[in-house]
């Protein structure tokens, strides 16, 4: 019976991950239509209460609520039937990107190249202006972003990364009353035991704690990938995009990637369906050597979305009673605002500071970016109309 509904959630989610265009928020739009209008699978408030959850814990909140979705319709199996469906069309073109991306040789090639560099600019622009309207209205978060992005650019660490999450965290608890009392109860069902909810939650902290150490002590390339991967994973907080500056970090400066075949890469992420985490599996690609390069494209999405799996396993069982300490959501809060300003910071440096380089750039950039504020269009739109304004300008100049 498990296995039916396993297949029947891994054949829903499949259409899904290759049609679900526009980022998480248009993932949980679609979620919502299929699952509680059209199949009936859950009602409205314990989607909401879904989202809710997905919303607070780190990790990508579309990909989350998706497991959730497949655990509650047929067990641990339908949550990994669900998370396959919704990630491996992305992930497949993005590995096809990375096979392909070496082809891209040439006045024409560099020029579609650079055109996604420069999609990456206004994509980010883009996120971090709808994050900032809404994790940053009162001044006491902007303050928050703004010194977060000042500490990033003179400090550039994973260290100092982990240090302004965890001090916007620290500054929302001082800085909101917390004196109000508690939120609603949730109508969530209980899709996870506490004692499942316990062992995902330690080993979520032991990875964390554990891949680190190991990496210090020499271990081989794959297992440093994949704790570059995962710690990455762990950390976003506020949306996907958040990930770019965490990834970067990680594979770029220590000479594992260069900034252009990064960047392009991001840009390349916007064109495909599904969730924008299966970047690591373009990441993964594009680092493991010739003969392992899919095997690297898996250590990188497995390595990726595990923590987010784990932490929203063992948030479960508790959920219920967390949401009801105020001192927890003020303190989100903070680490939000924080994060406005992570992702803020990597918008100079190095996504605009890698792309940009002539008017012209700074012309597609902001009419990429007016497309997707202004007059809502597709980013898969956005990507060709970029690359073309990209290539038109390359042979321009040579003319």
């Amino acid at each position: 019976m498990i296995a039916t509904g396993a297949l029947e959630v891994l054949l829903v989610f499949l259409k899904l991950g290759l049609t679900s265009f526009g980022g998480p928020v248009a993932h949980l739009g679609y979620f919502r239509n299929e699952f509680v209008t059209r199949r009936r699978w859950l009602d409205e408030q314990s989607y909401a209460d879904l989202v809710s959850l997905c919303q607070f814990l780190p990790g990508p909140a579309s990909s989350q609520v998706g497991f959730s979705i497949g655990l509650l319709r047929a067990g641990f199996p339908g949550g990994i039937a669900a998370w396959l469906g919704f990630t491996l069309p992305s992930a497949i073109a993005l590995v096809l990107f990375a096979y392909g991306a070496s082809l891209l040789e040439g006045p024409t090639g560099g020029a579609i190249l650079h055109g996604l560099k420069l999609v990456a600019v206004a994509i980010v622009a883009q996120a971090v202006w709808g994050m900032a309207r809404t994790l940053c209205p009162d001044w006491q978060r902007v303050l928050i972003a703004i010194g977060a992005g000042v500490i990033l650019l003179v400090l550039r660490s994973p260290l100092a990364q982990i240090g302004v999450i965890a001090l916007g965290g620290v500054l929302g608890l001082m800085l909101h009353d917390r004196s109000s009392g508690p939120t609603s109860g949730g109508h969530l069902p209980a899709l996870v035991s506490r004692r499942v909810g316990w062992v995902a939650l330690t080993l979520f902290f032991v990875l964390l704690a554990g891949l680190p150490a190991l990496r210090h002590l020499g271990a081989s390339n794959g297992i440093a990938s994949f704790e570059a991967f995962y710690r990455s994973g762990a950390l976003v907080f506020g949306g996907g995009h958040v990930v770019l500056p965490l990834l970067r970090e990680s594979f770029v400066a220590p000479g594992w990637v260069s900034d252009d075949a990064f960047l392009a890469g991001y840009g390349a992420a916007q064109a495909v369906p599904g969730p924008l985490f299966t970047f690591a599996a373009y990441l993964g690609a594009v680092v493991g050597p010739a003969p392992n390069r899919l095997a690297g494209a898996a250590l990188g999405l497995v390595g990726i979305f595990l923590p987010g799996i784990l932490v929203l396993s063992g948030a479960l069982p508790f959920w219920q009673t967390f949401r009801q300490h105020r001192s927890a959501r003020v303190m989100m809060m903070g680490v939000n605002a924080a994060v406005v300003g992570l992702l803020g910071a990597a918008l100079y440096d190095p996504v605009w500071v890698s792309s940009v380089k002539t008017m012209g750039d700074v012309a597609l950039a902001l009419a990429g970016f007016i497309l997707l504020t202004v007059w809502r269009v597709p980013p898969l739109l956005v990507v060709v109309v970029t690359a073309v304004g990209a290539v038109a300008l390359a042979h321009a100049n040579v003319m």
